[in-house]
């Protein structure tokens, strides 16, 4: 996130705009303003800008329930992203403007890379019948995706209203050769609305996904009335959806469950583990659980003795894609490593440039005295406070 609140570490005050200090005078009737000074916990529901919308697990002085939050500087310096879904502690609240920093994230039970959305239950992949026409290898790339997530995986078909029932009928036996039992509904007529809603409702996060134009935000509008989501229409000439939703965000639905609605995307990435691909086909989990595979090794490319074989209905689908796997894995191999970078919280950053380095304090007095007295003692805590000074020495 671009804005950070400075750090001074006594949570005296917040460096954004519009965040009040904690050691204002109180306003007559306004909050006790002590209060400020606690640490509250809360779920981030969605991500604007630079800030963070967090929902407060209990409300504060005067039913406030949400707070828009920036990160605290020392977050960034440890390279911890916040993503919606997180779990987080929230410093220096101002109950009165409703703000506040997010000061810790709580450790994660799982993160969806894209969309990045935290301790998900369960991945909702959303295709549509028609407009666009459902493409079976699209649609296996996104249940790869969400299979890799390692949550449970729904299917849900929308724009049902404009096939026959012959040929939903026909989609149906399909795909459950393929391991699902997809919700076939129309958000249109509200046909398997209802049942969906009491599925979505569990307690926990359920992550919407899929390309852009298949209906995910007019099935927000038909399991959450109240939402009034901007929908788009199919481009005619392309078949390909416009973009409508442009962040993530969580909705509540029933009691205890929370959907997320996401920006669409046609093309997600494979898994990059080729030996991990066929285990993300439930058909394939099938037979290797009924007997292993004799080759520890195998892909599974209809060797003889292959335990999986060849006679399955997405055989051809998944070689496509161990081709594409295992053609980008070629393709990093073969990339030379980038030089003068580091890893720094799960990312890489720039070294200094040792021409930009500076001699330490300590090093320049000794400099202007005598010669040949440099104590190893010395010498150490030269070396020490220049890693201090170079942050790229600590790479």
């Amino acid at each position: 996130m671009g804005a950070e609140a400075p750090d001074p570490g006594d949570g005296s005050r917040l460096g954004s705009p519009g965040l009040s200090s904690v050691q204002r005078a109180p306003e007559p009737g306004g909050p006790d303003p002590s209060l400020a000074a606690m640490a509250v916990g809360g779920l981030v529901v969605a991500l604007e800008a630079n800030f963070c919308r967090v929902a407060l697990e209990s409300a504060g002085p005067g039913g406030v329930d949400q707070l828009l939050c920036v990160r605290r500087t020392r977050l960034g310096k440890t390279g911890q992203q916040i993503c919606v879904g997180d779990r987080v502690t929230v410093e220096g609240v101002d109950w009165t403007s409703r703000r506040g920093a997010v000061a810790a994230v709580a450790p994660r039970s799982s993160l969806l890379a894209r969309p990045a959305v935290a301790n998900c239950n369960r991945v909702v992949v959303v295709m549509a019948l028609v407009q666009p026409d459902l493409d079976p290898i699209q649609l296996t790339r996104f249940l790869l995706t969400a299979e890799a997530t390692g949550v449970q995986v729904d299917l849900v078909l929308t724009k049902a209203d404009l096939l026959t029932p012959q040929r939903l009928e026909e989609w149906r036996q399909r795909l459950a050769t393929w391991g699902y039992g997809p919700w076939l509904v129309s958000a249109q007529t509200g046909a398997g609305i209802e049942p969906l809603r009491q599925h979505l409702a569990e307690p926990g996060i359920a992550v919407l996904c899929g390309p852009s134009g298949v209906g995910k935000s007019s099935l927000l509008n038909a399991l959450v009335p109240d939402l009034a989501l901007r929908v788009g229409a199919v481009s005619g000439r392309l078949q390909r959806g416009r973009h409508t939703t442009r962040h993530v965000e969580l909705f509540a639905i029933g009691a205890g469950g929370l959907l997320a609605d996401t920006p669409g995307f046609n093309r997600p990435d494979l898994p990059p583990d080729p030996g991990a691909l066929a285990g993300l086909f439930p058909e394939v989990r099938g037979r290797l659980g009924a007997g292993g595979c004799r080759f520890t090794n195998c892909l599974h490319q209809g060797d003889p003795g292959c335990a999986v074989g060849s006679d399955w209905p997405r055989y051809l689908h998944y070689l496509q894609c161990l081709d594409q796997v295992l053609a980008q894995e070629a393709a990093a191999k073969s990339r030379p490593a980038e030089p003068g970078l580091k890893q720094r919280g799960g990312r890489s950053e720039p070294r200094l440039d040792p021409r930009l380095r500076q001699l330490s304090r300590k090093r320049r007095r000794q400099g202007d005295g005598p010669q040949g007295d440099d104590s190893s003692t010395d010498r150490d805590g030269e070396e020490g406070e220049d890693r201090d000074l170079d942050p790229g020495a600590r790479g």
